[in-house]
């Protein structure tokens, strides 16, 4: 498997490069996310290149590896706001940790503009996902929350994690890129649980 590229940016570049969409409702993600999260979103290389070799080297895969491939290969594109809101079907890949990699089933996404900004839901699951999206030179970083079917859905907690850690277990922090016609990757770096990288692949809903 060979790693993605990124968005014409180094993941590094994320801490000192400027927005290109201003907008009242579209704050500066960096005054939202954590210091343990921003860290971790300027590893992503990193994070990526470890998954992706414990995928490779690690033998209890689980799901369909080349749906794996498919998602990380290609390089990632900008991705403009107004492409990215609709109903979605997205599933959920892990890598690396517990497990070579986890390929989960199609679930049921949306993205829709809430106030001016950009909201991701993972609507179907054992696991639901729910963040916010903010534009950074065509791509789009992603603070959210999961929480497991049953559950109320969860928010951010960004400065306000759990007393006495570093961060909330169940805060996700992404980039968001363009891999394809109508197709998205959102990676998530460095989950506090389980993996060593999560990676959601979404498809919108033409139908």
């Amino acid at each position: 498997m060979v790693a993605p590229r990124e968005v014409k940016i180094a993941a590094a570049a994320l801490l000192g490069a400027a927005i290109l969409i201003p907008s009242m409702a579209l704050a500066n993600w960096r005054n939202e996310a954590s210091d343990f999260d921003i860290h971790r979103l300027s590893l992503l290389e990193q994070w990526r290149d470890k998954a992706i070799w414990e995928a490779q080297n690690y033998r209890d895969g689980t799901g369909d590896f080349n749906a794996l491939r498919a998602a990380l290969e290609p390089q990632g594109r900008s991705a403009p706001g107004q492409a990215l809101v609709g109903n979605r079907r997205c599933r959920n890949m892990k890598m690396g940790g517990k497990n070579a990699y986890i390929v989960y089933e199609w679930f049921d996404c949306s993205i829709r503009a809430v106030n001016g900004e950009l909201l991701l839901t993972k609507h179907t699951g054992t696991l639901r996902t729910l963040g916010w999206l903010y534009p950074e030179n065509g791509a789009w970083v992603y603070l959210g929350s999961f929480s497991a079917k049953g559950e109320r859905l969860g928010r951010y907690s960004g400065r306000t994690p759990s007393v006495g850690a570093p961060a909330t277990p169940d805060d996700q922090i992404g980039l968001l890129t363009g891999i394809g016609n109508n197709w998205l990757r959102l990676e998530i770096p460095g989950p506090v649980k389980e993996s060593t990288m999560t990676s959601l692949s979404s498809h919108a809903n033409l139908g």
